[in-house]
């Protein structure tokens, strides 16, 4: 959630800024704002809603030209979206422009102090008083903004990324971060600061990475790092292996359609270049040896949100595949609770930013007991794979819809990997047999492709439900998670009542909510799960006996439930636990057409925003 934007270089600062701001849409905001440097003045323009209205003004009031700025869209958290709240925010004397995300949590006992002492707030957010402690550190004698910003910092708790302007220092942006996403773009004769890499990839695939409580001060030909108390840092480059065409909806009418498109080629490319040249499962930036893996007696799996529903698979695998005892939690709540860890716990963290807050909370809490952690991340350099002892990056590319679809796939995939890598480690699988299932896992890109070559009769079933009030989905097995992810997409995209249940909990409640018509989505494992296949169509019966509008998901040559499934949809064949990779789509292109149906906003439902930095 929210985006920032900084540049100094020759090009315009604004057009260069609201671009970048333009391409971290997807994050999700309720305002905009732009500050430049220029005539020895911070020039600011802002307002409430989507980044149109900032267009608008800009458009109607010209800022002057310049060649330093910064943006931001905001999520709120502090205070109402209104143009009063809305970044950037100033001091009293205009000097100083700050933008923020985060939540500054002592920000009241900040803001009491400033106005005892004469400043006069105007905004209801945690992040002016910032600006307002930044023109007292000058003030009183600080020879930088950089000075000044690392003063600063040393008052604030909470999770913060702070992007700086100062109208006496025009050739610098400042910034600083704890706990919250920033990243430094090096081009030529230019630099960037921003939330995302997304913001500069038109620019330059050359960045740098930013550990925790550092500040970093970019001119347009250089780049320097401290900590918060002024020690140098060495720079941690890296090159973004995607351009900005990756980011670019290339004729689709969404981002999410094109995403959902992209499954076969996420999958492939998480699965390609596993493999050692003897034959041997590999796994990028592993850092753990095979002795610490066989010491290992747990898994404890936590993630949020679809990627909470990715760990909930990674159980059934992990568990079959290296008789580990695993267990999935939800990140918010793991800590909190007092979990018992130790050095024989492995904690693995699912997270398609590497920047979700609750998540890195609670790996940082499973460092503190000694726990080994291992990070599964769609986005490199970012702050959870840092902080883990291990990481498995998946391959998606970016994912600008806010609602997960490929990086969920390549999340599963991920799990399934690791599984087998334990299993290959500490002896669960043979050798053959491990390269067997990643034979299948081989051809699940095909099995997807046809999915959605296959997707108009589901398009068309999304059109007839557009007046339903509410759709249930139930699974057993690994097809419970997947009816918790078909659940959540249509709640995110369609904002209609949507709910997942294990298929044999029904008679344990929820099926008092089955009526007349009420759509049912059940999800049918392979029939080589004769016991759990059975009864699940034993639960297709008790659904249809009562009424409900029975959409059924099952594999090919499966006529078992044919007399009882109102709609119908085919699976490719696949091996059990691998289901989840094909039994997912055609719920996502549902709620997708759906929503679409609606007048839905698909890339950027309300309310939600795509990385969630904040507890």
């Amino acid at each position: 959630m929210c985006g920032i934007v900084g540049y100094v270089g020759a090009k315009q600062a604004q057009d260069v800024v609201v671009e970048g701001l333009r391409r971290l849409e997807y994050r999700g905001y309720d305002s905009a704002g732009v500050a430049l440097v220029a005539d020895g003045r911070v020039q600011v323009a802002k307002r409430a809603g989507k980044l149109a209205n900032l267009d608008k003004i800009l458009a109607e009031k010209p800022l002057p030209a310049s060649q330093l700025g910064i943006g931001h869209t905001r999520w709120a958290t502090h205070g109402a979206p209104t143009d009063r709240n809305a970044h950037p925010h100033t001091d009293c004397s205009g000097r100083i422009a700050v933008v923020h995300n985060g939540i500054i949590e002592n920000f009241a006992t900040l803001r009491a102090g400033l106005e005892d002492r004469g400043h006069t707030l105007v905004s209801d957010t945690d992040t002016e008083a910032v600006a307002h402690l930044l023109e007292e550190v000058l003030r009183d004698g600080a020879t930088t903004l950089t000075a000044a910003m690392r003063v600063v910092c040393q008052q604030l708790h909470g999770a913060f990324t702070l992007v700086v302007v100062d109208a006496q220092q025009p050739d610098a942006v400042v910034a600083a971060r704890r706990n919250s996403p920033l990243v430094v773009g090096r081009g030529e004769g230019e630099n960037f600061v921003a939330s995302d890499v997304a913001a500069f990839i038109q620019h330059t695939r050359e960045a740098i990475e930013l550990g925790q409580d550092q500040v970093v001060t970019i001119t347009a030909t250089e780049v320097s790092v401290t900590d918060f108390a002024g020690d140098p840092v060495e720079l941690r480059e890296f090159h973004v292996d995607w351009d900005a065409s990756a980011a670019e909806k290339g004729g689709y009418e969404w981002f999410m359609l094109k995403e959902i498109d992209e499954q076969p080629q996420a999958v492939s490319d998480t699965l390609l270049g596993r493999f050692s040249p003897s034959g041997q499962l590999q796994l990028d930036e592993m850092r753990l040896s095979n002795g610490e893996l066989r010491e290992i007696d747990k898994v404890i799996v936590i993630a949020c949100g679809t990627a909470f529903y990715a760990g909930m698979v990674a159980k059934y695998a992990i568990e079959h595949w290296t008789r580990i005892p695993c267990e999935v939690e939800l990140a918010s709540e793991f800590r909190y609770r007092d979990p018992v860890l130790d050095r024989s716990t492995l904690v693995v963290a699912i997270s398609q930013s590497g920047e979700t807050m609750d998540t890195l909370m609670a790996i940082r809490h499973a460092r503190q007991q000694r726990s080994r952690v291992l990070a599964i991340c769609n986005t490199n350099g970012s702050t959870i794979p840092r902080e883990s002892d291990a990481v498995i990056y998946t391959h998606a590319g970016p994912e600008v819809a806010v609602a997960g679809t490929k990086t969920f796939l390549a999340q599963i995939v991920a799990c399934y990997l690791l599984g087998l890598y334990l299993a290959q480690v500490r002896g669960t699988k043979y050798g053959d047999e491990v390269a067997a299932t990643v034979r299948e896992l081989r051809k699940i890109p095909a099995a997807i492709a046809r999915l959605l070559a296959e997707a108009e009769p589901v398009r068309e079933l999304a059109r007839s439900l557009v007046g339903a009030r509410s759709v249930l989905f139930v699974g057993r097995h690994v097809g419970f998670p997947v009816a918790l992810e078909g659940a959540l997409k249509l709640k995110e995209l369609a904002y209609i009542h949507a709910e997942g249940f294990a298929a044999g909990e029904l008679k344990h409640g929820p099926i008092a909510l089955i009526d007349e018509g009420v759509p049912v989505f059940v999800v049918v494992p392979p029939q080589g799960r004769d016991m759990v296949h059975d009864k699940v169509v034993s639960n297709i019966q008790e659904i249809r006996a009562r009424g409900a509008r029975t959409i059924v998901l099952a594999e090919d040559g499966d006529d078992d439930v044919v007399p009882y499934a109102d709609d119908l949809i085919r699976l490719p064949k696949v091996p059990t636990l691998l289901q989840p990779l094909v039994s997912t789509v055609p719920l996502q292109i549902f709620a997708c057409e759906l929503a679409t149906r609606l007048g839905r906003d698909v890339d950027q439902p309300r309310n939600l925003a795509k990385s969630v930095t904040v507890e």
